[in-house]
């Protein structure tokens, strides 16, 4: 009773320190958050998918089988159960340990010079537990809670980066519809100048050189036309290993190729510029609580703090109760008669009394390894902020990059017509029609990349503040 009572008294009392979320210094604002915005045909919240603002059915669709069958993320989500098992296992530690046991044995014994052959039948039950006085088993399992929330954590955060490589992947390739696209309607135009140039050669109007031109600029086009179908290739081999497919089993569709009208890649690339979805980054405070690999290392510091407590609860006795009751008797039939009960109470205090300095350096060692994991936190905070400026900055740039190189494509197509009409004339060489086109194809191309890098950089951003996620929720 004695040791029932003082156990009650002292089962409160846990060394160690108690966790506290590590301070940060943490600005009130983003540096690179401004007055620019987007096309914002739907707004990102973290009460749907984010990949949804992008209004792309095929998207959704591709999404919808990632998270079910990449493997990456079923790996992550067998570790997450792994950590919970781990978690309950540390917490079971707080209850009693109840077996039963049951055995009969036959034995020759020799008392005096007496031999006699006899059996023996027993049955009874056991229990014991340890008084946690120290709070050692409630730090151990504090830590496996720790441990377990981070894992969940874990598990978001490979599964955002799945999400945002797949959506990046999926936005390039349609990126590259467009450039080849853009290419085919090139091929068009050189093949018609090439035409033309023939048939000046024929009629003794143009050089034989200016044929020669105008076959190497097609022929060039052609090659770059078939280059591009090298990219859109990995992009579709990339795309099926993240949904959990061998590229031979999954392709994707081109989208609705141009006509000579032009009417279709502008149509296509109005889509693409359009989705490009408004993306609200909240506070820098508001990251702690949005980032999953932030809220991963806050835990794993919190884990780090209470292995401190276990590690200071070996410098304490540990306190174990005991029972058992059960029967004991030569012959079965008498095995469960009152005179064949048999029982125990028990107790036992330990303490290491020396250890060779074993303790102090298992404590010294729980201190720096939360050290380290609060310092880690930090570096993971600071790289948060970085990865938002970044994005942030990237997408102000391109905006602002996108809208003068718009204006750098109408004036090289207008001087490229100009300088088709004068050759036609006969007032310019065909050299100068060749260095217009080669102008005009060259800045349209840059204009379909600085798209793609928009998308590229817009998913980038909904990633680095967290896609939606919230710490505290369960792992998806």
């Amino acid at each position: 009773m004695t040791a029932l009572v003082l156990a009650a008294l002292l089962g409160g009392c846990a060394v160690g320190p108690d966790y506290a979320r590590p301070a940060l210094d943490l600005p009130q604002a983003y540096k690179e958050a401004g007055p620019w915005k987007p096309a914002a045909p739907r707004q990102i919240d973290d009460h749907q998918p984010w990949w949804e603002a992008y209004n792309d059915p095929i998207l959704n669709a591709l999404m919808a089988q990632a998270n079910a069958a990449n493997q990456t993320i079923q790996q992550a989500a067998a570790q997450y159960r792994q950590a919970q098992a781990s978690a309950e296992v540390a917490r079971a530690s707080l209850w009693p340990t109840i077996g039963a046991q049951a055995g009969a044995t036959r034995a020759q014994t020799n008392t005096n010079g007496v031999q006699r052959l006899g059996n023996t039948y027993s049955a009874g039950l056991n229990a014991s537990w340890e008084a946690d006085l120290w709070g050692r088993i409630r730090r151990g399992a504090e830590a496996g809670d720790a441990n377990a929330q981070a894992s969940a954590a874990s598990l978001a955060a490979a599964r955002l980066s799945i999400q945002a490589t797949l959506a990046q992947d999926y936005l390039q390739l349609r990126v590259t519809d467009l450039q080849k696209d853009l290419y085919r309607r090139t091929v068009a135009a050189y093949t018609r100048s090439l035409q033309l140039t023939t048939h000046q050669y024929q009629a003794g109007t143009a050089l034989r050189s200016d044929v020669a031109q105008a076959e190497t600029q097609l022929r060039a086009a052609q090659a770059q036309l078939i280059d591009l179908d090298d990219t859109r290739n990995q992009l579709e081999h990339a795309i099926a290993m993240l949904i959990g497919k061998a590229p031979a089993q999954f392709s994707l569709p081109a989208l609705q190729p141009a006509t000579a009208s032009d009417s279709a890649i502008d149509a296509n690339a109005a889509r693409l510029q359009g989705s490009l979805p408004q993306i609200p980054v909240g506070l820098p405070s508001e990251l702690l609580e949005r980032r999953p690999d932030i809220a991963n290392a806050e835990r794993l510091a919190a884990a780090a703090n209470a292995n401190i407590g276990v590690a200071r609860a070996a410098y304490f006795p540990t306190l174990t109760l005991s029972a058992s009751g059960g029967y004991n008797s030569l012959a079965f039939a008498n095995l469960f008669n009152t005179p064949s009960r048999v029982w125990s109470l028990g107790s036992a205090l330990a303490e290491t009394l020396f250890d060779g300095g074993a303790r102090s350096a298992r404590n010294d060692a729980a201190v720096a390894a939360y050290d380290a994991a609060v310092a880690q936190y930090k570096q993971t905070v600071l790289g948060g902020l970085q990865e938002v400026e970044d994005k942030l900055s990237t997408l102000r740039v391109l905006d602002q990059e996108s809208a003068v190189q718009a204006q750098a494509v109408q004036s090289a197509q207008l001087a490229e017509r100009l300088a088709m009409r004068q050759y036609e004339a006969g007032t310019v060489t065909y050299l100068s029609v060749v260095t217009t086109q080669a102008t005009s194809l060259s800045n349209q191309r840059n204009a379909v990349t600085l798209l793609g890098r928009q998308l590229v950089a817009s998913v980038a951003l909904i990633k680095a503040t967290g896609g939606g996620w919230q710490a505290g929720r369960d792992a998806p």
